[in-house]
Parts: structure tokens; sequence; C-alpha cells
């Protein structure tokens, strides 16, 4: 493996109550715009993020381009060697792939606190019968999934009907996308729904 990705903190001016290892989902850097609203919305109810980059990722960061995700094993290693350099037990989470690849991590047995994702790949955009579900019910941890009800990746109908188990919990950001981006109709904005779901982690975190 590469060398490991360095920790992009961001830390409470008191506390912690709790510490976040937030990963990126598959196109976006730890530093992208909305991984960065994130964690500050975060650190306002006074959790600890630490971000961190795939190998891929890192790559494409010093070399230039465009590089696809690396594959899964590749993915679940390097998760699995950031969290070791983590100061105790934590949550995991992340946006979308990084989201999933924390839900994996915690089901084949990782010591953590439970996992937090950000808009969940339940499935392929157009693809419903592609989940990516099966390790969902065995979860040995709580899950909170904060997810637009207009996710092409699963909107709030089509995840209803899912048999996801009594360790995972849904936080429904009202006409938000992939990004938990309403439509200006809605009379939303992003801040309302990155706000909204920052409460209902810190919540789920807290509580």
């Amino acid at each position: 493996m590469s060398e490991p990705s360095p920790l992009l903190w961001r830390r409470p001016a008191a506390g912690p109550h709790a510490t976040l290892l937030l990963a990126h989902g598959a196109g976006a850097p730890m530093d992208s715009d909305f991984m960065t609203a994130m964690s500050d919305a975060l650190v306002a109810h006074g959790i600890a993020v630490a971000r961190f980059e795939f190998p891929y990722m890192a790559r494409r960061r010093t070399e230039g381009g465009k590089r696809p995700p690396d594959r899964q094993p590749v993915l679940l290693a390097a998760f699995a060697e950031t969290l070791q350099r983590m100061p105790g037990r934590c949550f995991i989470g992340g946006k979308s792939m990084g989201g999933r690849m924390a839900s994996l991590l915690a089901a084949e047995g990782a010591d953590v606190a439970g996992v937090v994702c950000f808009g969940y790949p339940f499935h392929p955009p157009g693809k419903l019968e592609k989940t990516r579900t099966a390790h969902l019910p065995g979860l040995p941890v709580p899950m909170l999934v904060c997810q637009g009800t207009r996710d092409p990746f699963g909107t709030r109908e089509q995840v209803e009907g899912y048999a996801l188990g009594p360790q995972v919990s849904l936080q429904w950001l009202p006409d938000g996308d992939h990004d938990l981006k309403p439509r200006k109709a809605s009379g939303l904005t992003l801040a309302d729904n990155i706000a909204a779901a920052a409460r209902a982690a810190a919540a789920f975190m807290t509580g």
C-alpha cells in the first residue's frame, strides 16, 4: 500500500463529545466543499472530525489527473489502517462510498462506536436491482444514514422498502439529492440540509 494519508483534523474548542473518522466519496477529496461544510457543522456540535484520503485520491492529489476508486479490499485496508492511528475508540463514516466502506468495516468487526453515512449508495442510479445492503442487517454497531429524499442512489420511497435491520436508522433530508442539495423551488438550501444532517449525526453520536 502507498504511504498512509495524513489526517485532516477539525476539533471543537471544548470537548469533544465524540470523534468521527470521516471518509470521502468516490469523486471528491477530503477537503471538498461538502466534506469541509459537513465537518464544520459537526464541530459546531462538539464533534471532533478527522478526514483522510483513500490511496487513489491521495495519488490524484500528488500526481494530478483523475483516477477511478481503488478496489474494495484496498479501500477497506486503507480505512482499517487509518482507524488504527486514531486516538481511542471513535465513530467511523463517510460520504457515499466512504460511508459504505465504513459500514463494511464495521460489519467485519472493527472496534468502533458506530457508523455515520451522508448519502448512502443503496444502489447505482437506475439499477435498483443491484442493492448494496446485504451486510446491513447484521451490523454489530448502530448506524445512522442521512439521506436526501430524492437521492438517485436511494430515494425515500425505495429505501423504506428495504430490510436494513434494527441497527440502521435514517434521517431524511427534504428534497435532497446525493449531496443533500435541495431544489430552489423547495424553499430550502444546501446549508439547511447540511445543518440538519449534522444535528442528527451529533445527536446520534452523543446520545
